[in-house]
């Protein structure tokens, strides 16, 4: 599950919105969930798996259709020209959220496509798998914290809706980008 946090995502009111990640392998197994959720849940995130490996878009545009919302986490990087047409490709749609990696010119192309659409573009500021020794490892100079809130100060510059961020990182960025930014967390395991 993921959580969104905040007034609002572009024109939809998001306050402890629950979005249920469609973690799976097939559609069909994707289907039998949204069946057994039924009506108690209106939002769904398609990623990785279920995107390449079970018809995720096609599952995606479906529950669009349906009136359902859709979050297609898919961590877009790449040049300016591909991002700007992935962007818009998604945006067609009517995909309700799209991340990207928070490099600061990713999230200013991707702004520029998905506007005057429905979709909230978010920036993935650091993998919340990733901890200092990995990013010192990749080449940062900055620790996590450190480096999320940098990527929070870039996305309100770049104009994009929110950010994607661990739990203990949320309210470090809600004081550098106030109700500028969404902000979306991981679920957490009780």
């Amino acid at each position: 599950a993921m959580h969104g946090s905040h007034q609002k995502i572009g024109d939809i009111a998001m306050a402890g919105t629950l979005i249920v990640a469609l973690d799976l392998d097939s559609r069909g197994e994707a289907e039998a969930l949204i069946a057994r959720l039924g009506d108690s849940v209106d939002f769904y995130k398609i990623g990785y798996q279920l995107f390449y490996g079970g018809d995720g878009l096609n599952l995606g545009k479906a529950l669009l259709a349906a009136g359902k919302r859709v979050f297609f986490d898919l961590k877009l990087l790449d040049i300016d020209n591909t991002i700007e047409k992935g962007v818009g490709a998604i945006a067609r749609t009517g995909a309700t959220m799209l991340t990207v990696h928070a490099y600061p010119k990713t999230m200013r192309v991707a702004a520029k496509a998905a506007a005057g659409s429905g979709l909230s573009v978010l920036g993935v500021s650091v993998l919340t798998s990733m901890d200092d020794a990995d990013l010192r490892e990749a080449g940062y100079a900055r620790d996590a914290a450190g480096l999320v809130g940098l990527r929070a100060q870039q996305a309100v510059d770049a104009g994009i809706a929110g950010l994607v961020c661990s739990a203990n990182e949320a309210e470090m960025v809600r004081n550098i980008a106030g109700t500028r930014l969404s902000i979306v967390t991981p679920g957490i395991r009780p």
